[in-house]
């Protein structure tokens, strides 16, 4: 088999590009290393209203949904895989779960990072974190000192004092 001259790679990624979006229309799929790493963003009302039905509540310091505000919990371009990772710890778990960190402002950057909607701060309770930790593999502490269990699917669990830190990179079996 001989190697795709680039005139030909280039019209195979155009047209794998331009099949995404005919799969999907009306739904953003961004990505920057093709369409295996694409992941479909959604707005806050269609997070909101999904973790409504989920029962997982939302909090901000400031009482508001600014993705530019860090004082807000925003959760406008967050990965649909994310909210749904949150939907499958909610009810894998059994816990309650309240978000207080989405997609705003004032976290650290990267490319699985809030902003980008790979991550998903919870609130610190018990039940939650029993979970966690009895459930998933302990896999280390990461740069910052804070401890990490990995879900089965690959997702992060980070214990960052006050909350957890979860990078979602599925939506965890959904």
């Amino acid at each position: 088999m001989q190697p795709l001259k680039a005139s030909k790679a280039l019209q195979v990624r155009s047209a794998l590009t331009a099949l995404a979006l005919v799969v999907a229309p009306g739904v953003a799929v961004v990505g920057t290393a093709g369409p295996a790493h694409a992941a479909t963003k959604i707005s806050h009302a269609t997070a909101t209203s999904m973790f409504r039905q989920a029962g997982i509540t939302w909090s901000s310091s400031g009482n508001c949904s600014d993705r530019n505000n860090p004082a807000c919990t925003s959760f406008e371009q967050l990965n649909l895989a994310s909210a749904q990772g949150a939907q499958t710890l909610k009810q894998a778990s059994g816990c309650a779960l309240n978000i207080t960190g989405g997609t705003e402002t004032g976290h650290a950057s990267g490319t699985y990072s809030h902003w980008n909607g790979y991550k998903l701060d919870y609130s610190k309770y018990t039940c939650v974190g029993n979970y966690i930790k009895n459930t998933f593999t302990y896999i280390g502490v990461r740069g910052d000192g804070a401890p990490q269990w990995r879900s089965g699917s690959g997702n992060v669990y980070a214990d960052e004092g006050n909350h957890w830190d979860v990078t979602y990179y599925n939506c965890g079996g959904c």
